[in-house]
């Protein structure tokens, strides 16, 4: 698997030269189709498996008083994930854009979320500038990315006392050009010598992650021409900041 670094080192190559450009675009549409590929061949049998698990429980329930058969299905469960993002990751710099009205394309973000933390003791606050420029995104991805960094937030504070999120859109106040949008917490930050990993595939700190959020979130955004940092100090919490195009991407 390519890391992000190995992603940058060969867009900079593609700009040297149309030739060179022409040759990697090839060599990664064929990486991208082999991955699928193994994805897909994983997949099938994945499903028949947890298929017919879901028989056995209908016909024997008892079952579900066996050793380690919670454990069997949480492992298929994780499988499943893994695949789901890795298959997010394969396709993640595939974009299909629409012009969007921008303040409310992330204000439904923000109402997504906050639905999906009203159980919990987390304060969300969403600091959205009215009647932002429109910007041309694909939307689907875009929102994936928002909330895989939303989500991660909410990993991070859950267990804190007072935990607490931001989610702020508004024009980058030194690039007018430019949309700035942060997603701030209060958990527990990250380790400065864990933080320059944090977007590369298959790395997490997390015991039940796949390593793949922060990486499908930096393809994302890079796939838009946008840019993606981290400002975090353990103990503290963590500030994701995004910057994309207001310009009409192309």
């Amino acid at each position: 698997m390519l890391t992000s670094t190995d992603y940058d080192k060969l867009q900079q190559i593609m700009q040297e030269s149309p030739e060179h450009e022409a040759l990697i675009s090839r060599l990664l549409q064929s990486h991208r189709m082999e991955v699928s590929a193994i994805s897909h061949e994983i997949r099938n049998p994945l499903t028949l498996v947890y298929s017919t698990l879901q028989l056995i429980e209908s016909t024997h329930p008892e079952v579900h008083t066996f050793t380690h058969w919670q454990e069997l299905h949480q492992d298929i469960e994780y499988m499943k994930q893994l695949l789901e993002e890795l298959s997010s990751y394969n396709n993640s710099e595939r974009l299909e854009l629409d012009l969007i009205d921008t303040s409310l394309f992330f204000r439904r973000i923000a109402l997504s979320f906050a639905s999906s933390i009203v159980d919990t003791d987390i304060e969300f606050t969403s600091l959205i500038t009215e009647d932002l420029p429109s910007i041309s995104v694909d939307s689907l991805k875009m929102r994936q990315a928002l909330l895989n960094l939303l989500r991660n937030a909410h990993d991070a504070c859950i267990a804190i006392t007072q935990p607490a999120i931001t989610l702020s859109v508004s024009p980058d106040p030194q690039d007018s050009s430019m949309l700035c949008i942060t997603v701030t917490d209060n958990g527990c930050g990250i380790k400065p010598e864990d933080q320059a990993s944090v977007f590369e595939p298959f790395i997490t700190h997390k015991a039940d992650g796949t390593g793949l959020g922060l990486a499908v979130t930096r393809r994302i955004i890079l796939a838009h021409h946008g840019t993606i940092t981290l400002d975090s100090t353990p103990g503290t919490g963590t500030t994701f900041s995004i910057t994309l195009p207001i310009q009409e991407n192309t």
